[in-house]
């Protein structure tokens, strides 16, 4: 069995065109170590599960993608940030022992999730309430109670808020609010 990218699609798109994800791997390097916060877990009551772990992370990639696709200059970085995403996900369940067949289908699937979950934090964070995008994508649909839900809502609008303030080559040295 093959590990890491060489087995995979993003291999063979590194093959063909260069491997650039290292460029924006700093900047998901910080997103991991942000999303691994204590508080998340403590006063934002995520589940502080695999699942849990991967839905906050997650949330900020979402958040930093979001910031990105603001800027002109942001969809070189965007697409980098995504891959590093997925190749992290590919080597995570890699390690969790599933194989290349089902690794293939489950990178489709969480491709579409950070898509869908793009396109809820970005009608959230336009709506001014995160709300019920967090509900449903960070707590799996069963609201932990009020005050962790705002904790996590304020704490992500502070977030996407403040990346504003930082410039694309500082993002990717890594450098996050």
């Amino acid at each position: 069995m093959r590990h890491g990218r060489e087995g995979s699609a993003l291999g063979l798109f590194d093959r063909l065109f260069g491997d650039r994800t290292s460029e924006a791997q700093l900047l998901y390097n910080a997103a991991v170590a942000k999303g691994r916060e204590p508080h998340w877990y403590v006063e934002g009551a995520v589940p502080d599960t695999v699942d849990g772990r991967f839905d906050m992370i997650t949330a900020i990639v979402a958040v930093i993608m979001l910031r990105l696709e603001d800027d002109p200059d942001g969809a070189a970085p965007n697409a980098r940030l995504a891959e590093c995403f997925v190749a992290d996900m590919d080597g995570q369940m890699r390690e969790l022992g599933i194989g290349d067949v089902v690794v293939g289908k489950k990178i489709g699937r969480l491709m579409s999730l950070l898509g869908g979950r793009l396109g809820a934090y970005r009608d959230g964070l336009a709506g001014g309430s995160l709300d019920e995008a967090l509900v449903r994508n960070l707590y799996r649909g069963v609201a932990p109670g009020n005050e962790a839900v705002v904790h996590v809502a304020k704490r992500l609008a502070a977030l996407r808020a403040d990346l504003d303030q930082v410039t694309i080559p500082a993002l990717l040295e890594g450098r996050l609010p």
